[in-house]
């Protein structure tokens, strides 16, 4: 359903937020976190990471996944000047990101979890993480992009504001 009314053009402001809030946590983890890996010392390692890890599902794993459902409900529950096929290639986008988390990522941080420091697996960590971080932008863009569609919308009468006709 397509609607123009405060409650979706909300939802949708929410969503967008905890997006960017996402790409950001995701980008500290990445550049600044698994930067400086290297740096601990292998018998300090094991200890920080174990640490750490569940500091992560509740800065970023747990807001990533609320922002991954609530990409789904705009499925439904959008508004009105935000094309589905925008926030199917969101979704799209979300579920690559999981995909990525579940089988490349998480095996690794296993590894390091379990074993310690491996300079090996650090380095492929930070590599394999580039498939997530180019999924990461190219929703925060389609989000830039509806944002954009809401915000040249609203001051429009809902009967000016185009339905495509694929969404009728």
């Amino acid at each position: 359903m397509t609607t123009r009314s405060p409650a979706a053009d909300t939802f949708f402001m929410l969503t967008f937020a905890l997006t960017f809030y996402c790409v950001g946590a995701a980008f500290v983890e990445a550049f600044v976190n698994y930067r400086t890996w290297p740096l601990i010392g292998p018998a300090e390692f094991q200890a920080y990471h174990q640490a750490l890890s569940p500091r992560i599902v509740g800065t970023l794993v747990i807001p990533l996944a609320v922002q991954t459902v609530m990409s789904i409900v705009l499925l439904w529950f959008r508004p009105r000047s935000i094309p589905k096929r925008t926030i199917v290639i969101a979704v799209a986008c979300s579920l690559i990101i999981w995909a990525s988390t579940i089988l490349i990522q998480i095996p690794i941080q296993r590894q390091l979890y379990s074993s310690g420091y491996s300079l090996e697996l650090i380095n492929k960590l930070i590599l394999t993480d580039w498939l997530r971080k180019v999924f990461l932008i190219a929703d925060a863009l389609l989000f830039v992009w509806m944002m954009g569609r809401l915000i040249r919308t609203a001051t429009f009468r809902e009967s000016d504001i185009p339905v495509y006709e694929a969404e009728k």
